[in-house]
This record gives structure tokens, C-alpha cells and sequence, in this order.
């Protein structure tokens, strides 16, 4: 007769089994994620796959999307909300570096098609805030975040067209009235009487020189001439200095060819001779 088996080893075949059922619910839930999750690049430029970056934008749109409907409920208290905020900003970024190599790949361009809020929140930012550090959600009604979007909204000037500036030019935006107060004319009468005493100074001052000078042009003399110095040298004609250069060569060549008692005989003669 077969023994029953002990209550030991039944304890382990239906451990067994159980452990075998969990690992094929874990196995058909990956095949329907699409097996193992690949892990997203933390650098979006190390990514040269137009299709592999265009799902990771995806992704992040999702995660952002979550986020946002997350941060919506008030009751999370202020240390979540924040932290939510952050995540959702710092998603937001990262979602802009990947649309940015996804236009450097050949994609498309999302940066010029965005537009609105992020993951259906589209009234989630002031204006101020567009380009910066944004809120969603409950975290705008934060202690500090409130009071700064309404000293935004109170700060905001409208910018008036073009039409309207124009509408406001008269004749004193060209200048046409600023006579009529009389300031202006006084102004340049008093401008005017020192420009032609400094004119008539300088004029004096040239005149004064001429007549130093013993004559000439009138213009032509200069403040600065009082104390100039010309010192007028005769110049050689060209017939002395080809004189000069000649008696020159002859005393290289008697120096060169003829010996000292020679030559002080030659100048003897000339010196009785009144020759030099």
C-alpha cells in the first residue's frame, strides 16, 4: 500500500505551485507592457533615434499629465504640493530638451506648435510666469503664491497700439509751441551773446598778432605764432655744389695715389698763389 504523502511535502508542492502561477501573471502582465521597460536617457542629446526620442516626449507628457491631475487636489498638504510643483517644472524642461533633438533628428517642430497649458491646465500660469517657474494646480493657492500672482495682476500694464500712440502726438511732441513760453528765446539770446563776445575775442586776438608780425593775411596768423621762430638759411646753387663735390674727389684721389710730401709741396704752391 502507498504511504499518504506527509503534510510537509504537500505545504512545499502548493508553494511550489503557487510560486509558479505568480511568475506567469508576472510574465503576461510584461508581455502586455511590452516586456522589460527600457530605462529613459538622462542626457535627451545622447539619444540619436528620431522614433525612440519621440516616445520618450510621450512618456514624459504622460507623466506630466498625471502629475498635474495629482496636484489638483488641495488635500495633499503644502510639502507634496511643492514637491509635485517641482517635478512637474522639472518635467517640463526635460520634455523641452526633447523636443529640441527631436527637431535637430529631422522631426517635428513641437516648440513652435506648443501651446496653452500643460496636461489640460491652460489658465495654470500667470503671464509673469511664462518663461520661469510655474504653478498648477492646488499649488497655487500655497501660502506666498497667491499674493504674488495678484501683484502681478495689479502690476500688468496694457500695451497701447499704435493707433492710440499717434492719437496723442500734437504739435508739442515737434517742437512747434516751444517758443511761445519765451524761455527758450531767452535762452539763446544769452547763448548767442557768449558765442559772438568768444568770436570777437579770437578776431581781436588775430589782429593783434598781424600787427605784431608786420603784416599778412589776416586769417592766416594764428595764436600760436606769437612765440614761433623761422630761421631763413641761404641755400647752395647747383653749380657750387657740383664745385664742392668735385674738389672733394680730387683730394680722395691725391690722398689715395700721392704721398704726403707731395702733397704738402702742392699746398705750399697754392697757399703763395692765394689758391685754396
Amino acid at each position: 500500500r502507498r504511504r499518504p504523502p506527509s503534510p510537509s511535502k504537500m505545504a512545499r508542492n502548493e508553494e511550489k505551485s503557487g510560486n509558479m502561477f505568480n511568475k506567469l501573471i508576472a510574465e503576461k502582465q510584461k508581455a502586455l507592457r511590452g516586456g522589460d521597460r527600457e530605462r529613459r536617457p538622462f542626457i535627451a542629446s545622447e539619444c540619436r533615434d528620431l522614433n525612440a526620442a519621440d516616445k520618450w516626449r510621450q512618456e514624459i507628457l504622460r507623466e506630466i499629465g498625471k502629475k498635474v491631475m495629482e496636484i489638483q487636489n488641495a488635500g495633499l498638504g503644502e510639502h507634496r504640493l511643492r514637491d509635485l510643483n517641482d517635478e512637474i517644472n522639472k518635467l517640463i524642461r526635460e520634455k523641452s530638451h526633447w523636443e529640441k533633438q527631436i527637431l535637430k533628428l529631422g522631426g517635428p517642430n513641437y516648440v513652435a506648435q506648443g501651446g496653452g497649458g500643460v496636461g489640460g491646465d491652460e489658465k495654470a500660469n500667470d503671464e509673469m510666469h511664462k518663461k520661469g517657474y510655474k504653478y498648477f494646480g492646488a499649488a497655487k493657492q500655497l501660502p506666498g503664491v497667491k499674493q504674488l500672482f495678484e501683484t502681478g495682476k495689479n502690476n500688468r500694464t496694457t500695451r497701447k497700439t499704435k493707433h492710440q500712440i499717434n492719437k496723442t502726438i500734437d504739435a508739442d511732441y515737434y517742437g512747434f509751441r516751444d517758443e511761445e513760453d519765451g524761455v527758450l528765446l531767452r535762452e539763446e539770446a544769452v547763448a548767442t551773446k557768449r558765442m559772438r563776445g568768444a568770436k570777437c575775442e579770437a578776431f581781436d586776438l588775430r589782429k593783434k598778432i598781424k600787427a605784431d608780425m608786420g603784416g599778412g593775411d589776416e586769417d592766416d596768423a594764428d595764436p600760436s605764432s606769437i612765440n614761433r621762430f623761422v630761421a631763413h638759411v641761404p641755400l647752395p646753387e647747383k653749380t657750387q655744389i657740383e664745385a664742392l663735390v668735385l674738389e672733394k674727389k680730387k683730394k680722395d684721389l691725391l690722398a689715395k695715389y700721392s704721398s704726403e710730401t707731395l702733397i704738402q709741396q702742392q699746398g705750399a704752391a697754392r697757399e703763395m698763389l692765394n689758391k685754396r
